[in-house]
């Protein structure tokens, strides 16, 4: 990362694609009747909205490049936080569910921790920090939701 405006950038659209995958997946699960993972799923999504919103606010007095979707350099096909596609699947298991949420966010907080290792600018570093405290704490609620799933107990996830 080399500007705050990028840094910015790649936020934003980490975040739009989180929000918008983790929807469509929350949907797909509770129109299966899976509304447990539903729940889960919509909860990781309203997570990435507010760091949606966070980021935009905080690229508000900034000249943002545009990029397209194929410009963007992500370590993986997709932007990181992207949940596997295939969590779509109608037949899928709270705990298959619980492992994709799980490398979801792993795999933002290891982007977010990358740049803040890697980079040389102090402004970065500052939000990569706060980006990365940010989704260590969605790592630790998935693990205790798969604590609970693992010890038989209801996930500790309530609708909003």
């Amino acid at each position: 990362m080399d500007t705050v405006e990028q840094f910015l950038a790649y936020a934003v659209k980490l975040e739009e694609e989180a929000a918008l995958r983790f929807g469509e997946l929350a949907d797909v699960m509770q129109s299966c009747g899976n509304q447990q993972v539903a729940t889960l799923f919509r909860r990781l999504s309203n997570y990435s909205r507010l760091h949606l919103a966070d980021a935009r606010a905080r690229s508000m007095f900034r000249d943002i490049p545009t990029l397209k979707p194929g410009e963007f350099d992500w370590p993986d096909l997709e932007s990181p936080e992207a949940a596997a596609i295939w969590a779509a699947d109608p037949f899928i298991g709270r705990e298959q569910a619980l492992d994709i949420a799980r490398d979801a966010e792993q795999a933002s907080l290891d982007y977010y921790r990358k740049i803040f290792e890697t980079t040389q600018d102090p402004e970065i570093r500052v939000l990569a920090k706060e980006f990365i405290e940010e989704e260590s704490e969605h790592v630790r609620e998935i693990h205790k939701w798969i604590a609970a799933h693992k010890a038989g107990e209801p996930l500790p996830v309530v609708a909003e």
